[in-house]
Order: C-alpha cells, then structure tokens, then sequence
C-alpha cells in the first residue's frame, strides 16, 4: 500500500531555505506530531500537505499526488481527501454553526439531507447541537474549534492536519479536541498530523514525532 505522505529530500521555503532535503513517510492509522521551535518550519511543512506552498526541490506525494507542480483541479481533488484545523478557526462568519460543517459535504455534492444529518451527528460529538443556528462570532474561542473540527471530520478524511490545534482553548475544549483526534485516527482509521510545541501527556495513542531544527526534519525515538 503506498504511503499517504511521503517526502524524498523536500525543500521548502520563501526567500530562505526553512527545510532541506527532508525525508519521511506518514502511513494510514499514524498518529503523527510535528514539533520545533517558534519559526522552525512546523507551519511551513503543514501548508506543503495541503497544497499552500510549492516545493522548491525534492518530492512530496499526499494521498498519491504530487504537489510540485500540481494543477489547480487535482488540488482541489485532493484537499477532498484531506480535514484541516487551523489555530485560528477559519470559519465563515456570515454562515451559522450548522452550514459551516455542512460545506465540506456540500463541495462534494451530497444532497442537503445527509449534509444535515452528518452536521447534527458531529455536533453532538462536539456537545454543541444546541448551539447549531449560531454565528461563529456568538461562540467561544472553544467552542469556535469545535466547530472547526467538527467541519473537519465532516467528510471522513483519510488526513487529518492540525495547525496548534489547542493552542488557545481552555481545558475542557482542549481534551475535547484530543479525544476527538484519537477517535479518529483510531476509528476513522485516518491519518493525523499535528504540529504543536508540546505533546499532552494524558493522550493514551501510539504516535511518531518528528523534530525539525536547523532547517533538519528528525523522526524522535
């Protein structure tokens, strides 16, 4: 079975090198964390998966797709594939609660009803189905990121990436979010990857680390 990342000396960067010659393999079922430094390159590795930012040299395939050079259609066919949670959110503001976990469905052409039924399904994971005709800007910070992950996991991705997922949430959202994360790497069967500066040492998941500093992507033993 091939990898779902791989990566074969991949370069990255902006007007500067940020990471050389990196090599690495993610596999369906890993529980992956990124972790570095404050500008260490974390981000900049994670906006690579999606397709955010070009290789400058090298080789990286996700879900079996090349990103140097990819075109605009087989993007945005690959980002089907792939659950994204950013530390800021990103919701549509002008959408409610319940339209914005429905968009991913609604992208791939699932009929209003089962968007709905998948949206209230995931808002009750998130303990927010009472909450589900709200605006983002009524919610918490937390609450906000429940939202994101519920938006996430809406279409079933076979990739999960997480940007500091927890960064900014109080406890109890915290441990919701990570709950949720392991439930799906563990039931989805979906590969997750998370870039964070510290690794909860409650979560109970077998996970693979990979450091980056000096511009060198390590796999931490």
């Amino acid at each position: 079975m091939p990898h779902l990342i791989q990566a074969q000396n991949l370069c990255l960067g902006y007007d500067e090198l940020v990471i050389e010659k990196a090599n690495f393999a993610f596999n369906d079922k890993d529980f992956v964390f990124i972790t570095g430094k404050s500008g260490s390159g974390k981000s900049t590795l994670l906006k690579s998966f999606y397709g955010d930012l070009e290789p400058l040299a090298g080789k990286l395939e996700v879900c079996e797709s090349s990103l140097k050079g990819i075109g605009n259609f087989e993007l945005l066919k690959l980002r089907q594939k792939i659950g994204i949670i950013f530390q800021d959110y990103k919701l549509i503001q002008e959408y409610s609660i319940e339209k914005n976990i429905m968009l991913p469905l609604m992208i791939k052409g699932y009929s209003k009803k089962a968007c709905q039924e998948q949206a209230a399904k995931l808002l009750k994971h998130v303990n927010l189905i009472f909450k589900a005709n709200k605006k983002p800007d009524q919610l918490s910070g937390g609450e906000q990121q429940r939202v994101a992950m519920a938006r996430a996991l809406a279409h079933n991705p076979k990739l999960l990436l997480c940007d500091e997922p927890t960064g900014n949430l109080d406890e109890y959202s915290s441990d919701i979010i990570w709950t949720l994360l392991k439930s799906a790497n563990e039931v989805l069967k979906a590969c997750v990857v998370v870039v964070t500066h510290r690794i909860p040492s409650h979560l109970k998941v077998n996970y693979r680390r990979f450091n980056i500093e000096n511009g060198k992507m390590n796999e931490v033993f």
